[in-house]
């Protein structure tokens, strides 16, 4: 097999020309603040763009499955990130080098930068020689770095990139000042007075004593006075520094496209492993999800908002999981209960789950089956705009209108408090036929609402509630369960609105 990418193992796979846009349901699930996370010490590798971009084909998924699981390994992951910092380094050389002045300065950071990139490539085929690797994208690319490396163009690389960095190093030359005139000439075996010296004073030394030894600052930059030193290096030594020139000008391009690509593309697996592993620490699950395109029985155990899992962890307080299960002709979950008991989270976090399995990624939860979607629709409410001259509720319907018509049977669709500007009964009614209308599509939703009703509209339909302590109504416990609507979720909700919870009449009456 040709080795085309670790991300996508077919090249038409890969991402379209042009700069993908957010994906327009990112900031109702919290996934912008996920990936901003999640890449936030990778700006350099440019990795969102992989991150807006669902995979539509099952097998492309379980290709990125496959390598994640390679790179869980902590020994595999380490040199990963050790051959990333060798790449990070080249390129911050080769960087340096297009902004110095003096031409041989330039050349040494050059050649500096090439010799980091031989030791990469060689010690990456050394770390995966020896990684015992099952995704077919590692075992391919394996096969091509170990190409590349035995090549006769990169073995004449790597030998004369030796070569030099050894001549060089082997240069001496003396340097001698005079007043304002400076000197440089061929050294010729004169003695070295610096070892005597600090041997004779050595003996002045005792206990711990102040170092009047000068330290010479350690920088990137020549001045005048050095490059003119180093010029006349050049002419003593005139055919070594004619090599360097011929191997600066030979090897500008020498970094291997396909290993370039790699480095790059190799941080999309490592960047998020990385965010997830502090989340594992902490005892949370992840799980790499079966895949259908046909079958919408979907589950999944322990699921969680990760956007609020990784804020929470930072602030050691504790991760409410939930589970969730459609079978046969189940196709919608419609979720009430008191506001503040993370119905909307539960919402996020089915969006969440089916979005990052579609990234080929590990996704929260110990076991999970989800749907190879088309599409992922969100219906959140929104700030009235004071600028459109229709009303909430009319607003409200016509964002609901463009959802329903562009949805598919293949769509996702989570929908959050709606309808909360109408009076129940139209409210009733309305979401009824919105409801209808997702079931005539049998399209997967999730519907957050305080209309009880509509939890038993259906065979398709499936009711699950957030959930109180039974000692104490008004503590969340922020599990939602799978159980028939109790009822109540609006009259908590006007209660909510009018103070006149059992909290809210406590306080006004100074309890």
């Amino acid at each position: 097999m040709i080795f085309h990418s670790i991300l996508f193992e077919r090249e038409e796979d890969g991402l379209k020309e042009g700069i993908p846009e957010v994906p327009v349901f990112f900031a109702d699930l919290n996934l912008d603040r996920i990936i901003d996370a999640v890449t936030a010490g990778k700006k350099d590798y440019d990795l969102k763009p992989f991150y807006y971009t669902a995979l539509d084909d099952i097998d492309a998924i379980k290709y990125r499955q496959e390598v994640a699981q390679d790179l869980e390994n902590e020994i595999l992951s380490e040199n990963m990130r050790s051959f990333a910092l060798k790449m990070s380094t080249m390129r911050r050389y080769l960087t340096l080098q297009d902004k110095l002045y003096y031409k041989y300065h330039k050349e040494g950071w050059f050649l500096e930068a090439v010799e980091i990139y031989c030791e990469a490539v060689t010690s990456l085929v050394q770390d995966l020689t020896l990684a015992d690797l099952r995704s077919r994208g590692l075992l391919v690319f394996r096969e091509h770095v170990k190409n590349y490396a035995n090549s006769e163009a990169f073995l004449t690389l790597l030998a004369e990139t030796r070569k030099l960095q050894a001549d060089l190093s082997n240069i001496q030359y003396c340097v001698r000042v005079k007043d304002n005139c400076v000197s440089v000439r061929r050294y010729e075996s004169e003695i070295d007075y610096s070892v005597d010296v600090e041997q004779t004073f050595a003996k002045f030394k005792q206990g711990a004593v102040k170092d009047y030894t000068v330290k010479l600052p350690s920088r990137s930059g020549m001045n005048h006075v050095e490059a003119n030193i180093l010029d006349f290096v050049a002419k003593l030594y005139p055919d070594l520094f004619r090599n360097l020139d011929d191997f600066c000008a030979k090897y500008r391009s020498c970094v291997d496209r396909t290993i370039a690509v790699f480095d790059r593309e190799v941080q999309f697996y490592v960047a998020y492993l990385e965010h997830i592993s502090t989340l594992k620490k902490a005892g949370l699950k992840f799980c790499y999800p079966r895949i259908s395109g046909t079958d919408k029985e979907i589950y999944d155990s322990e699921g969680f908002d990760l956007a609020l899992a990784h804020k929470l962890t930072k602030e050691r307080s504790a991760i409410v999981s939930n589970d969730f299960h459609l079978k046969d002709a189940e196709r919608i979950i419609v979720v009430s209960g008191p506001n503040q008991g993370g119905k909307t989270t539960f919402a996020r976090t089915f969006g969440q789950l089916h979005f990052l399995a579609s990234l080929g990624l590990p996704v929260p939860g110990n076991r999970a089956r989800l749907f190879l979607f088309d599409k992922i629709f969100t219906h959140f409410e929104k700030e009235e705009d004071i600028e459109n001259q229709r009303g909430k509720l009319e607003e409200e319907l016509v964002r609901l209108h463009d959802v329903l018509s562009q949805a598919t049977s293949n769509s996702v669709i989570i929908i959050n408090e709606m309808l909360t500007s109408t009076t129940l009964e139209d409210a009733v009614s309305l979401g009824k036929e919105m409801l209808n209308k997702i079931i005539l599509l049998d399209a997967l939703c999730v519907c957050v609402t305080f209309v009880d009703e509509l939890a038993s509209l259906s065979d398709k339909t499936v009711s699950m509630v957030s959930t109180v302590v039974p000692e104490n109504p008004a503590s969340r416990t922020f599990r939602i369960v799978r159980r028939p609507a109790d009822g109540l979720a609006y009259a908590i909700s006007i209660a909510e609105k009018y103070r006149l919870t059992y909290d809210c009449l406590r306080e006004r009456i100074g309890v």
